[in-house]
């Protein structure tokens, strides 16, 4: 009983990683006379994802007049703030949306169905989805969730504000070095090198680069031995902070880190970071052409790797876990489906619907679609799920980055502080 309030009380606790603002309450259900079944689902994103989803279940609706879908979405943040007083009454929406990094988390608490059986039985269906990705959603021999694409990290630059600033474009071998003389050509410059790096995210990366990893394959401690590659990947992010050549924390609570105000969004900034599902929302937002290009190496294969952009999960407690199934299959596999998705969550898993897609896609998705083909050539396998207690740990690291970043603490002391908080976090997991 104590293990169980202790992990319910984590789950309270998970306040990580960035998502959008919108949040919508739940849709009355539509009274159906003949065999009414209501599904619960809930997701977190942002305008454009939120849109396209509420389409795809509208079309869902139309194709299966018997069941209604009552939704709910949010924020990152909040999302996981709700969903959690829903996990400590067994009450979850019957389809949730799941990141990687609480896949441990709450399947530890068997707060998720094993979906291996609905794949077997062929209520979802998987044929035209690879092992890799399928083998993404599971632990312990058990599926806990379905990817619902598959994204890869980039970067993201407008060619004309790199040629406006003399900066020679990225090509796909570019380093770290590169990275940092296009920062010196800007000095003095009032324009940033690129936006705030999420550390979990891209410390993970370049501890890739170098043979590490940030998890131990056993999750109970960090993977890397070695604090020097702590030391030189922050002490870069300080420098360049202390330059003014990437975004320090307190511009998100000030006028500029307003959604209109964003340097990159103003020409401010030469580059954006993230995962590749979010380049057609940045170009639409953006509204001029824009280009991807791989994170900077060395060694960027090593870095690079294909990730599930996020899961639909089933919730354990659900009433109607076969009608959740078939719908996890419908927004998966149908095509008219994932042209209304538009790739948002990933590249589409089913190698059917992205080969169909592909011909009729817009130029924005169509740059996604090639990348994710060159990182295939030129990634390595992806880093098994974040163990149990991994959000804590995130809490750790984005604590002293924002200490690095405003100069309060150095990478040595951060180095050595943040091996001591995350091992005693993952030492502490039974």
């Amino acid at each position: 009983m104590g293990r169980w309030m202790r992990m319910i009380g984590m789950l309270c606790l998970m306040l990580t990683l960035p998502g959008c603002v919108n949040q919508l309450d739940q849709r009355p259900g539509m009274i159906v006379e003949e065999e009414p079944i209501t599904l619960r689902i809930a997701w977190w994103g942002g305008e454009f994802r939120n849109n396209a989803t509420i389409a795809v279940i509208d079309l869902y609706e139309k194709l299966n007049p018997h069941v209604n879908i009552e939704y709910e979405y949010s924020s990152f943040n909040e999302y996981w703030r709700k969903l959690a007083p829903h996990a400590a009454g067994n009450a979850l929406p019957d389809i949730i949306q799941m990141d990687i990094s609480y896949l441990s988390q709450y399947s530890s608490l068997q707060l998720l169905e094993d979906m291996t059986p609905y794949m077997q039985s062929g209520l979802i269906d998987t044929t035209d989805i690879e092992k890799e990705q399928l083998e993404s959603g599971s632990l312990n021999g058990k599926t806990y969730g379905l990817s619902l694409g598959v994204n890869a990290m980039l970067s993201i630059y407008d060619p004309e504000v790199l040629k406006a600033n003399d900066i020679e474009l990225p090509t796909d071998t570019w380093t770290w070095a590169d990275f940092d003389r296009m920062g010196e050509q800007l000095l003095g410059k009032g324009i940033y090198l690129g936006t705030y790096f999420t550390p979990e995210q891209f410390f993970a990366y370049y501890l890739r680069q170098y043979g590490s990893k940030l998890y131990a394959e056993d999750g109970r401690r960090l993977g890397y031995e070695d604090d020097g590659l702590f030391i030189d990947y922050f002490s870069r992010m300080q420098q360049l902070a202390e330059k003014k050549l990437i975004f320090a924390p307190d511009i998100w609570t000030s006028d500029i880190g307003q959604p209109d105000n964003d340097p990159f969004y103003l020409g401010e900034a030469l580059f954006s970071w993230g995962y590749s599902n979010q380049f057609i929302s940045t170009a639409q937002r953006y509204g001029k052409p824009l280009t991807i290009s791989p994170m900077p190496g060395p060694n960027s294969q090593d870095g690079l790797f294909l990730k599930p952009g996020m899961f639909f999960s089933m919730a354990g407690n659900s009433r109607h876990k076969e009608e959740a199934a078939k719908f996890i299959s419908f927004f998966v596999n149908d095509l008219d489906a994932n042209l209304l998705l538009k790739g948002e969550r990933g590249v589409p898993v089913s190698s059917r619907v992205k080969e169909r897609m592909k011909l009729v896609v817009e130029p924005e998705l169509g740059q996604v679609f090639d990348y994710i083909d060159w990182v295939a050539d030129n990634s390595t396998q992806m880093d098994p799920p974040d163990p149990v207690g991994a959000p804590e740990v995130t809490a750790v690291l984005r604590e002293l980055y924002d200490l690095l970043l405003f100069g309060k603490i150095t990478p040595e002391q951060a180095a050595v502080e943040f091996r001591e908080r995350a091992n005693a976090i993952l030492g502490g997991q039974l």
